[in-house]
């Protein structure tokens, strides 16, 4: 039998799980964990949960920004959120919005699948969207009024 280390997450927010690694996978996200300044068991899970939802969404991928890890369309370079973002600000159509974006409608509906899976975290992206646009443009007229414009 060969030595496997073990990854435990006792809290009461959460549910217990025990895993055992091959040898030498427990290492190398250690040392990614390091290099991410993150804890070992806080990285695992990362990567559990979100293999486990590009399973279930395919054209869905992780990536990180300005505004934190979020959820990204593949090959599009649009973050999950805008997609949803701009189908709103399309009545709800597909196909305006895959249009309006220059990407394949099936992208738009990748991103309506994974918005059903998880609207509430969308939901915030595109609050925290709103709310930064609004500082920037009170900003810009602060700026318009020094100036006396």
């Amino acid at each position: 039998m060969s030595r496997c280390d073990t990854v435990c997450n006792v809290s009461e927010t959460t549910d217990h799980f025990t895993l055992r690694f091959r040898p030498g996978v427990a290492a190398r996200l250690r040392t990614q964990a390091r290099r991410m300044g993150y804890a070992s068991r806080t990285l695992a899970q990362r990567y559990v949960d979100e293999g486990l939802r590009r399973d279930e969404h395919p054209l869905v991928r992780f990536a990180d920004g300005p505004s934190g890890r979020r959820a990204a369309m593949v090959g599009s370079g649009l973050d999950v959120w805008e997609v949803i973002a701009a189908v709103r600000e399309n009545g709800n159509d597909l196909e305006e919005t895959a249009a309006l974006l220059e990407i394949p409608v099936g992208l738009v509906q990748a991103a309506v699948a994974y918005y059903g899976s998880f609207s509430q975290e969308i939901d915030e992206q595109i609050a925290d969207n709103e709310a930064e646009w609004e500082r920037g443009y009170a900003t810009w007229e602060a700026g318009q009024r020094a100036l006396g414009g």
